[in-house]
């Protein structure tokens, strides 16, 4: 049986880790712009705002990236030469809307989006298009107190309106917000939140996602009325909870850590706010303040796919001791013993990426995309920039066979694949670049140093045979 003969493989990137020229084409500074490298670059702010510009002390990775800005013609063919047949990106909010409180957006930003969109079309390669991967202008955190301040609602339905209209028949799948449960996790990092003195935290979070449902609600609506062959899916961080012990305290404590994740994509799939979830907003004293119509905003726009990112399952227990004891990324979890762990101290897990795929499918019935899946791993390259990367082809034949036992034992639906950081890019949590994903080696250090000489990996080859086959071939010649 196998994959679809339309199957959508390729890889996937984020513009404010790869893109740079943070001050170029009339570009505005946003959220993710202006932390500096380190393990705390986005700490949970209290009081003044102060993460709003650079100083000379730290190094800003984002400003630069690995340029892609300039250099997005080399970098996509080399997407083509490994036979992608889609390329998910991200828009950079600030550089359509500079801002973001504009009436108009900026013609610079629009104009360089489009490039793009015809480069990748160029080579008959599909973009996948996030509307917002994190980012948000510094001028609606600093003015707004960003997602929290229901403006931002409307200025979010002009970005979607200006992006939808002008990429008519460039631009088919489309992505709302990157990882919506991420705001719960790491809130300045995923909606550009900070608190105030005095604030309730879950309040603001719970009511800045109230927000953000809503304006994805709407760009699902406009996305079908611009034109009607556009698909519009939610995303989220998934991997599910496994429970630590049979005890059915540690097991209720792993549905419950789920339900977390699942709330968000339970509202923009099925289209209203799902019981467990008010009862526990009930409980939390967490009263969300909703405008007339919401509601039936969000019942009447779903989304016509579930895409998500998956790098590891995760472990719950009841027992706080325990917890407290262990590390994890984002997302707390006690160490599974049965798996092995990436450089990073995540766990790998195959298997989870089809129990995944079951869950999501069964939960909600819609197609699902599998928009980020890597290893994240320390290169080594040679004098030529080559890298023998056997480990991460070893992780990814290992959760493509998972992918396609779930489509093909299991019957899942599936659009696609892509692969997290499909040239080597800056990471999200840490911004270093010696956690490397990529295909191709991108001749860069965590202090900025380099030629950004782009070169290919073993792994390069390998993803290409892939492709070629639609996953038949995962074989690696060592």
């Amino acid at each position: 049986m196998g994959f679809r003969h339309d199957f959508l493989w390729g890889g996937a990137t984020a513009a404010n880790q790869c893109e740079g020229g943070y001050d170029k084409g009339g570009r505005g500074l946003a959220n993710v712009d202006v932390v500096p490298i380190g393990k705390d670059r986005y700490p949970i702010i209290t009081g003044q705002m102060k993460m709003v510009d650079f100083d000379d002390e730290h190094f800003y990775p984002a400003k630069e990236a690995i340029d892609m800005y300039h250099r997005y013609k080399e970098d996509i063919a080399l997407f083509a030469e490994m036979g992608f047949k889609t390329y998910r990106l991200s828009i950079a909010w600030s550089r359509i809307f500079p801002k973001g409180d504009e009436a108009e957006p900026n013609e610079a930003g629009l104009q360089f989006y489009e490039d793009v969109f015809n480069e990748c079309r160029k080579y008959g390669i599909e973009p996948l298009v996030t509307i917002t991967h994190f980012d948000c202008p510094i001028h609606l955190v600093e003015n707004y107190g960003a997602w929290r301040n229901r403006k931002l609602v409307g200025f979010y339905e002009n970005l979607c309106r200006a992006i939808f209209t002008r990429y008519k028949g460039l631009v088919k799948y489309w992505l709302t917000f990157n990882e919506i449960n991420m705001i719960l996790h790491a809130p300045f990092m995923g909606a550009g939140l900070y608190f105030e003195e005095g604030d309730n935290k879950e309040q603001v979070k719970y009511q800045a996602a109230h927000h953000e449902l809503v304006a994805s609600a709407i760009a699902t609506k406009i996305a079908h009325e611009v034109d009607p062959e556009n698909q519009v899916g939610c995303m989220l961080a998934a991997g599910g909870y496994y429970p630590y012990t049979s005890n059915p305290e540690d097991v209720f404590e792993s549905r419950k850590k789920d339900r977390e994740n699942y709330f968000f994509i339970d509202v923009q799939s099925r289209g209203e706010y799902p019981a467990y979830a008010l009862k526990e907003l009930e409980r939390q004293g967490i009263q969300i303040e909703m405008e007339a119509g919401d509601l039936e905003l969000l019942k009447a726009h779903t989304v016509d796919f579930i895409s998500f990112s998956y790098y590891s399952s995760r472990v719950a227990t009841a027992d706080p001791e325990l917890l407290a004891k262990t590390e994890g990324n984002i997302f707390a979890s006690v160490k599974n013993p049965y798996l092995e762990a990436s450089e990073w101290g995540w766990q790998i897990d195959p298997l989870g990426l089809r129990i995944t795929m079951n869950d999501l499918y069964d939960r909600y019935q819609k197609p699902l995309f599998i928009v980020e899946n890597g290893l994240g791993a320390v290169d080594v390259p040679d004098e030529d920039g080559y890298v023998e990367d056997d480990y991460r082809i070893d992780y990814l034949a290992a959760h493509i066979k998972a992918m396609k036992d779930a489509v093909d034992l299991d019957g899942v639906d599936l659009l696609g694949y892509t692969t997290w950081g499909c040239i080597d890019l800056v990471s999200a949590g840490t911004g270093e670049m010696k956690k490397r994903y990529g295909f191709i080696y991108v001749d860069r250090d965590n202090e900025g140093n380099g030629t950004l000489k782009r070169s290919k990996k073993k792994s390069f080859d390998w993803y290409k045979k892939v492709i070629a086959t639609n996953g038949e071939d995962l074989s690696n010649n060592k």
